[in-house]
This record gives C-alpha cells, sequence and structure tokens, in this order.
C-alpha cells in the first residue's frame, strides 16, 4: 500500500466529507530528509473540526495519522477545516 493510500485510510475515520492528499516528494529529491521519507500535503473538511483551534486539528491529523512521520513522512502540509468554512470561503462577490 502506497503512503498515500495509508494516509487515506487512516484520515477515514475522522469521517472527512472532503480529503485531498498531494505527494510532494518528487519536487524535493537530493535534500538531505527525503531519504527518511517523502513530503506531502493534506487538505481535509470534516466535522470533527468545529470549534478546534489550528493546532488542535492538527493534532487530530497526526494522531490519526499514527506512526507514518516516523518511518515514512519527512514533511507534511495540513490544511484542516470544518465544512462551514470552505462554503463561506467560496461563496462568490460580497455579500450584499
Amino acid at each position: 500500500m502506497s503512503v498515500v493510500e495509508l494516509i487515506r485510510a487512516r484520515l477515514a475515520g475522522l469521517a472527512p466529507s472532503e480529503l485531498d492528499i498531494r505527494d510532494d516528494s518528487a519536487k524535493h529529491a537530493g535534500h538531505a530528509g527525503a531519504k527518511e521519507g517523502g513530503h506531502y500535503a493534506i487538505r481535509i473538511v470534516a466535522p470533527c473540526f468545529a470549534g478546534l483551534s489550528t493546532l488542535e486539528r492538527h493534532r487530530l491529523v497526526y494522531d490519526a495519522i499514527g506512526d507514518l512521520p516516523q518511518h515514512r513522512i519527512h514533511a507534511l502540509s495540513i490544511t484542516a477545516k470544518t465544512p462551514e468554512e470552505t462554503h463561506s470561503s467560496s461563496l462568490p462577490g460580497p455579500t450584499p
């Protein structure tokens, strides 16, 4: 199973309504830390983030992915939003 598939499977427990995982490892080829794991970006939208700070949201994500950062991930970028935050930021134009 690829790292992206492992991340997706482990984050399923957070019941995301949206989940995008990007493998940026190729952009970091030759980087000293790249030998110890890949570079990934996660964009996750889930109701469980409601009322939580950014730090608390990131902790939930790290708790869900478990030991992957110690063995298979060198760098991880996380964007964690609630469905309401996603909908309010995607509305076009000013509100009358």
